[in-house]
């Protein structure tokens, strides 16, 4: 009920304020791929274009019952993402207590799931474009399913790691699959609105397992674990596939038939179904002005794994990867893994400091959500990254506080104040704005490549965090804080300097900006 809510919010808000996006940044999704209908020319396909843009803009706002609820499906698999991050800060001590891990033992558990998360990624793009996004989110539940039974029931370390590897493997697949699929099967209109939903969630899921984690039991937060992984198995027979993937596979009438059902009974989607058909032959026709028929099909097929390291995308890629280190190694996930331990170390209750990120988490991550299209995405990371600097200097002078043995009554205070700043401020913008800058800073012919190695760069930074994290505690807790201060300090900087402002500008314009010698080719 909570999640219908919160997802009926968002949407109504962003259409009662008259928000769209883009086409062009959001026109094909990265794995998408082209399918050679050749029968028509490429004025044909660009009348086709002009026409559906001037239907587009004439709509307004319109969200069938059929598109909520598959949507609301969709991000199940989202609020799963959340629950296993939550999962290892809640149930640190009850672990280590009972099965008797060391430091370095829980640091492996917790870390590991990023491990699992890298391989799941690796290989979402090839699993969904072969069997279909709903049944990639399918398999990636079965993994996250066999996960909690194997945490949930374990008795000693190794049942404990191959359960959060399993768990890491399908967070890995539904954190590619789920925003693909949500942005597939939603109109132009909405599909802004609808696809950062999905960071919502990611929120949600970990807000929620921090709360109901604070008083129960980690066998049995494990077991509930289990709840929105069965939900989202069940429902997923009940809504149609990505009418854009059902095109690329041959099954037109079937994608006609999709999109019908998402749109509304009484809904005309010949517009959209023959854009759906023709958008990539009409990239193929502009390649294949400059060469033959098969140099075009290899300069299509390859573009997306060699053409990324060009000089020509080189500030694309800068920013890109930038923003995910950047992300990362600002101590996100050190700080959502073990939470808990943080505020025990500062002397404050771990239950009612987790409970307090729930507070304050979800209110921040709906206004960022609000706010995406309407600020602009630069000062909102801008505020999320300063946000994120005072927070972990505040954590840093609790803990100085803490070692000089001065103000100690102060200190838990300060931690609990930076922890939530740090946390509120992530919500806020860093953590979904550099994903949505990520789709929109490369060229369709190598964003599928690009948010491959984006999504490992994120995923290989969050292992490194959350493995050292109990590692530099134990070394400084101070010196800890004073680090992340500093990296968050140079985002800030690394945002003001590179990072471009994408609202309200078409991909060309954007692509105009980034690299120079493109355009003057």
């Amino acid at each position: 009920m909570f999640s219908v809510i919160t997802l009926k919010f968002c949407v109504a808000s962003l259409c009662r304020r008259g928000w769209s996006i883009m086409e062009d940044s959001k026109s094909l999704e990265p794995s998408q791929s082209w399918i050679p209908l050749l029968s028509n020319t490429e004025s044909q396909v660009h009348g086709v274009i002009t026409c559906d843009k001037q239907m587009m803009q004439s709509e307004t706002c319109s969200m069938p019952a059929t598109l909520i609820l598959t949507t609301l499906v969709a991000v199940f698999g989202s609020y799963v993402f959340g629950s296993a991050v939550g999962y290892s800060s809640p149930a640190q001590s009850g672990i280590m207590d009972e099965l008797t891990l060391e430091v370095a033992d829980y640091s492996f558990f917790g870390s590991i799931l990023t491990i699992g998360a890298i391989i799941g990624a690796f290989v979402s793009g090839r699993i969904a474009d072969c069997v279909g996004r709903r049944v990639a989110m399918g398999f990636a539940e079965v993994f996250c399913i066999l996960g909690w039974l194997a945490i949930a029931f374990s008795n000693v370390a190794w049942w404990l790691y191959i359960g959060r590897l399993l768990v890491g493997c399908g967070m890995g697949l539904l954190s590619y699959v789920v925003p693909v699929y949500v942005a597939e099967v939603t109109p132009k209109n909405l599909r802004g609105g609808f696809t950062t939903v999905h960071q919502l969630m990611i929120c949600c899921g970990v807000s929620l397992t921090y709360l109901i984690g604070a008083f129960l039991n980690w066998r049995i937060l494990a077991l509930i674990g289990i709840i929105p992984c069965s939900a989202q198995v069940l429902s997923l027979p009940f809504i149609p596939e990505s009418p854009r993937w059902l095109a690329k596979v041959g099954h037109l009438a079937g994608s006609e038939n999709s999109l019908q059902c998402l749109r509304g009974e009484n809904a005309n989607v010949s517009q959209e179904a023959t854009e759906i058909r023709v958008y990539n032959k009409r990239l193929f026709l502009r390649v294949l002005n400059s060469c033959d028929y098969t140099e075009a099909l290899q300069q299509h097929s390859e573009a997306s794994i060699i053409g990324l390291f060009q000089l020509q995308y080189l500030k694309s890629l800068t920013v890109g990867v930038g923003l995910m280190i950047l992300q990362q190694f600002g101590g996100v996930n050190g700080i959502v893994f073990y939470a808990g331990s943080i505020f025990i170390s500062a002397g404050f209750s771990a239950s009612i400091g987790t409970i307090a990120i729930v507070a304050v988490q979800i209110p921040m991550t709906i206004l960022g959500v609000l706010l995406m299209d309407k600020s602009g995405r630069r000062p909102l990371l801008l505020v999320s990254a300063l946000g994120t600097c005072f927070g972990c200097l505040l954590v840093a002078l609790s803990f100085l506080l803490l070692d000089l043995h001065k103000w100690k009554d102060l200190s838990p205070i300060l931690a609990l104040a930076g922890v939530l700043v740090y946390t509120g401020s992530f919500s806020l913008g860093m953590g979904g704005i550099p994903w949505v800058i990520m789709s929109e800073i490369f060229p369709i012919n190598v964003k599928g490549s690009a948010g491959s190695l984006l999504t490992l760069v994120s995923w290989l930074c969050s292992w490194i965090v959350s493995y050292a994290f109990n590692f530099l505690m134990s070394w400084t807790s101070t010196g800890t804080f004073f680090i992340f201060c500093g990296i968050c300090g140079f985002t800030v900087v690394f945002v003001a300097k590179l990072v471009p402002e994408t609202k309200g500008r078409t991909l060309e314009e954007i692509q105009a900006s980034l690299n120079p010698f493109s355009t003057k080719t």
